[in-house]
């Protein structure tokens, strides 16, 4: 049996507004080389919200076939916590620096899309630098009521869910038939 790593806490932190107190913000942590994992570890011994975004990747290696949950924005945890919270989370010495969010719904938006996508198992393109392109709303299926932008690649139109802060994001394959443009 293979223990999968905690990457959201609490489990349910996008199904309750519960944690937006007037204390507590979002913050982008950006961790030490190849620390996420071990940072989300402390926060939550220390029980601080967060979200590491992590992805299925498969990889070869001396002739066999490895799989490994890898962050989808590496170096990057997603911190919603109060001043004392980020006081303990530097505590943990594997951060670099951390950077206040000054749009916290949008993010928590962003976020929550990003998790849905994630946890649907669809395969997902890591997209970098991503250009202004049409917002698009899912009508059907399963990510009815997302929104993102639209992308063709290769001939194929794909989602594109992006964390504006970070100008980076991922994308998935959809039919265009179930997309419609937001005014």
């Amino acid at each position: 049996m293979v223990l999968q790593q905690a990457c959201l806490y609490p489990a349910d932190l996008f199904e309750t507004v519960a944690g937006l107190t007037l204390d507590r913000v979002w913050w982008a942590v950006y961790t030490k080389s190849r620390q996420e994992k071990v940072f989300s570890k402390h926060l939550v011994t220390n029980q601080i919200p967060h979200y590491l975004p992590l992805v299925q990747k498969t990889y070869i290696s001396c002739g066999r076939k490895f799989s490994a949950r890898v962050p989808l924005f590496p170096g990057y945890v997603f911190m919603l916590g109060s001043e004392q919270e980020r006081a303990c989370s530097l505590t943990s010495n594997r951060v670099s620096r951390i950077l206040p969010v000054h749009d916290a719904s949008r993010l928590w938006t962003e976020l929550e899309q990003l998790f849905r996508l994630i946890s649907s198992g669809a395969p997902l393109t890591i997209e970098q630098r991503l250009a202004p392109g049409n917002r698009v709303r899912v009508r059907r299926g399963p990510f009815a009521g997302m929104e993102g932008t639209v992308l063709v690649r290769r001939g194929k139109t794909r989602l594109i869910v992006a964390i504006t802060f970070l100008q980076q994001g991922a994308s998935v394959e959809v039919d265009d038939f179930n997309l419609e443009p937001i005014d």
